[in-house]
């Protein structure tokens, strides 16, 4: 009788105790997150945080992030939205309304149809590929698609895989037009003294927020509660809204924890095999916003890196970052991104039901 091959040994976190498998996550996500922060990588504290739950998962570490923590770090996530949703900023989406519903419609077209051919081709599922391509704040669009019968962790896939293109692509188009003695980016003040009574206010707007949109069974209520009270709050002087970096480095984490820790080899696999297409279409989704900020430029006579950076696809924060080192309009970049993600918002339920039941005929 023949000896049988000696079973391969494959190291696993199944047996290991809860407290290990923790401390595990949390050295794992620091080393990934430092070295990320300091190419100033855009949603670096996510990103890492995540891909260390991806790494613990795989490896069968059971783990989970509890429920409420993570509803609360939803709703500190709507307040920092609502932050950047200023009374500037609506003011000039007034004035020139007709050009930024063009601007925001066009993108939002583009990216849905992009989505709309990877759900009919069976890439990924109708609201998952919806979502995963949709141009708003990457963190909020996966959050948005968990409540919409999106999958969180194919959509932080996407989102995210736009995000790391969009801010190279970004960077070299600034760095190609960026003029003698722009500013540099600023260091992070994690720990910068804050005034109490606005720190405590976001703090309660936050908590209460989410906690009542997440008992309203509202989809996504545990963002969108604090979100749009935020924005109602802060643009009428009511309130000012607070967010020490130190806090939201935590919430980032959270989310970054929860999204990866539901990953398997099997998912990890699948996005591996589909990632060339999704590429393709990320790509794709970059080069036609390039051709809509040409169009912007000629017929509005918008400079070539404001338009640029006005229609680029996403990520907002790394926008902002270069957007700010750069002679750009500043106001007019964010305010099209800002309305983007409004517009967003109010139809990408109702563009995601569509998209399904036309991947059903």
């Amino acid at each position: 009788m023949m000896d049988q091959p000696p079973k391969r040994t494959v190291f696993t976190l199944r047996d290991a105790g809860a407290p290990l498998k923790w401390t595990i996550l949390l050295l794992v996500s620091i080393a990934l997150i430092v070295p990320l922060e300091l190419v100033h990588l855009p949603a670096a504290l996510l990103l890492g945080a995540m891909g260390a739950a991806i790494l613990v998962a795989v490896f069968d570490g059971k783990l989970a992030v509890p429920h409420w923590p993570y509803v609360i770090a939803q709703g500190l996530i709507g307040c920092l939205v609502a932050r950047s949703i200023g009374p500037a900023i609506l003011v000039t989406m007034v004035r020139q309304w007709p050009l930024f519903l063009a601007g925001v419609s066009s993108v939002l077209l583009i990216s849905t149809s992009l989505g709309a051919l990877l759900a009919r081709w069976k890439v990924l599922p109708g609201t998952t590929a919806i979502w995963g391509s949709s141009p708003g704040a990457a963190t909020v669009m996966v959050l948005m698609s968990e409540g919409f019968g999106g999958d969180p962790r194919l959509v932080a896939y996407m989102q995210f895989l736009r995000v790391i293109l969009v801010a190279l692509v970004a960077s070299i188009v600034a760095r190609l037009w960026v003029a003698p003695g722009a500013l540099p980016r600023a260091a992070i003040d994690w720990f910068p003294a804050v005034v109490a009574g606005p720190f405590w206010e976001t703090v309660a707007l936050a908590v209460f927020g989410s906690i009542a949109g997440a008992k309203s069974r509202l989809p996504a209520g545990a963002l969108l509660v604090p979100l749009f009270a935020g924005v109602a709050l802060s643009c009428t002087g009511v309130m000012t809204i607070t967010l020490p970096p130190w806090l939201m480095a935590a919430c980032y984490a959270l989310i970054g924890w929860s999204i990866g820790l539901r990953f398997s080899r099997e998912i990890v696999m699948y996005a591996g095999r589909v990632f060339p297409k999704i590429a393709a279409s990320t790509l794709t989704l970059i080069a036609l916003c390039g051709g809509l900020a040409v169009l912007l430029h000629l017929l509005v006579g918008t400079d070539p890196l404001t338009a640029y950076l006005a229609t680029s696809p996403g990520g907002a924060d790394s926008v902002a970052i270069i957007a700010a080192s750069s002679h750009v309009d500043v106001p007019f970049v964010m305010a099209m991104q800002v309305a983007r993600f409004i517009l967003v918002l109010v139809v990408g339920p109702a563009l995601a039901r569509a998209v399904v039941r036309w991947t059903k005929d």
